[in-house]
């Protein structure tokens, strides 16, 4: 990674976050959310009684670190996390976002990714990466070392941003470049600079690319560090999903899991039957490229990555030993689907409506995260006549699993969460 990038984010550590608001909320998202990476790496059986070294490679700020950390602490893991960043100034806000929270878990090291060979830390059974391949000049060599400090029977989340839904990104990059080319020198500061990407950003035609796109908002959102690091970055890429596919497989790895699968699945968009007929023969990886070109909003792609051969056998399928759990917040999930027949979906300006499989409120209700499978059927059975025999439930049980694991918000173990 260049001095420039080093530079950027000792200058203005991104994502902006103060320590202090660790006491009143932990962010989640993806990836690297326990229950997320125990579906899709581990086929949901992971035993986190058992240790559990992490590698979170390009930590930043520290959301993903301070999540995975929390939730590792939660479930009693003997887990050592192995932060890893150039940045003092991001290093020095993760680690105070870990002191407010008292997590001992986390071994903090300031260094580059690419040197892993020699840093010897050791091997990992999961590495983060979020956010930073799409910021070395070879990402290439970077999954690469990534990959050779992983565990044999370990896995991956990375993001990296999508090129659809960066439309406009790059060209007012490009701008910014030209106007800081003919600045003088005194003005090419960092707050100069950002300076005048708001001048341009408020003169940008009603045609712009990046106006009209409503992917970004949160970036723009984002004060001085996230406006630099969308416009004034000195060294990003986007990638398209046969990009990605292809930067995999280059590592000898393999995609298990796109997060969130709805939105890489043409039916979450499509209605007509006829369209959808001709799509069922594509691979997984044609179908994520039709929906990217679908939807158009992708501006990032998380994944989950194992090892080359193995991602078939790595992610959870319903049994009835599984015990299926449901994201935080879903009691109120299932609450708010009593007699509706859909979901609205809204993301990145756009709105879709999902159906909502029959029996979704009842089933979902019994989700506790400790009943099995054949536990919630005992459960539904003895209130709902017609899900009483296991020729009934089962489909039905199905139905409700695909659709909200493809949201994102229920997932299998193989014992209590």
């Amino acid at each position: 990674m260049s001095d420039k990038v080093r530079q950027q984010y000792e200058l203005l550590p991104y994502p902006a976050r103060d320590p202090r608001d660790e006491a009143q909320r932990l962010i989640e998202g993806s990836p690297s959310h326990l229950l997320e990476l125990n579906h899709y790496l581990y086929a949901g059986a992971r035993d986190f009684t058992q240790p559990f070294r992490a590698l979170v490679a390009g930590g930043g700020t520290g959301d993903g670190l301070i999540m995975l950390a929390q939730h590792l602490k939660d479930a009693g893991c003997p887990a050592e996390i192995v932060y890893l960043d150039l940045s003092v100034a991001s290093r020095a806000v993760a680690e105070q976002r870990a002191k407010v929270r008292d997590l001992d878990n986390i071994t903090f090291v300031t260094g580059s990714l690419l040197d892993l060979p020699t840093l010897d830390l050791g091997q990992f059974v999961y590495i983060d990466c979020c956010g930073v391949l799409h910021h070395l000049a070879d990402p290439t060599a970077g999954l690469a070392a990534l990959t050779a400090a992983l565990a044999p029977d370990g896995g991956m989340g990375i993001m990296v941003y999508g090129t659809l839904g960066r439309t406009g990104v790059y060209p007012m990059q490009a701008m910014l470049k030209t106007l800081a080319a003919y600045a003088p020198a005194p003005a090419l500061t960092a707050t100069n600079q950002l300076a005048t990407a708001r001048d341009l950003l408020k003169q940008l035609p009603a045609t712009n690319w990046l106006r009209r796109n409503q992917s970004i908002g949160d970036h723009l959102a984002g004060g001085d560090a996230g406006l630099a690091d969308l416009l004034l970055h000195p060294q990003d890429r986007a990638y398209t999903v046969p990009e990605l596919a292809e930067l995999v497989r280059g590592a000898g790895l393999e995609i298990a899991a796109f997060i969130e699968p709805w939105r890489y699945d043409p039916a979450s968009y499509l209605t007509d039957p006829s369209l959808l007929h001709r799509l069922e023969r594509l691979d997984p990886i044609a179908r994520a490229t039709f929906a990217e070109q679908l939807a158009g909003n992708l501006k990032r792609h998380i994944v989950y990555l194992v090892r080359k051969g193995r991602a078939g056998g790595a992610v959870a399928w319903p049994d009835d030993g599984m015990v299926p759990v449901l994201r935080a917040g879903g009691g109120a999930l299932a609450d708010s689907l009593k007699g509706r027949s859909n979901l609205k979906v809204s993301i990145d300006g756009l709105e879709v409506r999902l159906q909502i499989p029959p029996h979704s409120a009842e089933i979902l209700g019994a989700v506790d995260g400790k009943r099995s499978i054949a536990d919630v059927h005992r459960t539904v059975g003895g209130t709902v006549e017609a899900l009483k025999s296991r020729s009934a439930f089962k489909p039905a049980f199905d139905r409700v699993y695909q659709t909200f694991n493809k949201l994102n918000r229920l997932f299998l173990t193989r014992g209590a969460a």
